[in-house]
């Protein structure tokens, strides 16, 4: 088991199978978080909830791809969720990732696939 960093709001580096380099957004504190991705038409890259163990679409404008991750950045499981749409929560989960729609299957990210992220 790794330590992993204490998480800040602010920005960083995704590192995943299939594409070496993915912008990341990452959000820590409960306002940012109960925001999240609500009022934007899209995402460039990657949006990092942390700590978080479920999601919902309500009130979003686009379909998105979430990741689940473990406290090792290990990907516990991954869905598209459409809008209006409300997560089951995932026990093993300690932080939620987020991207459009495809992107997380052209990234290469599926459960077992352990992430990198730099801050």
């Amino acid at each position: 088991m790794t330590t992993r960093p204490k998480w800040r709001n602010g920005t960083g580096t995704l590192v995943t199978p299939e594409a070496p380099e993915v912008s990341l957004e990452i959000v820590t504190t409960y306002r940012k978080r109960a925001r999240g991705l609500l009022g934007r038409d899209g995402v460039d890259g990657a949006f990092l909830i942390t700590p978080c163990a479920s999601v919902h679409t309500f009130r979003m404008r686009f379909t998105i791809d979430v990741a689940y991750l473990d406290r090792d950045l290990t990907v516990v499981a991954v869905h598209t969720m459409k809008p209006g749409r409300l997560s089951l929560p995932r026990l093993r989960a300690r932080s939620v990732l987020e991207a459009e729609a495809g992107a997380m299957a052209r990234w290469g990210v599926r459960p077992g696939t352990r992430l990198t992220v730099r801050v």
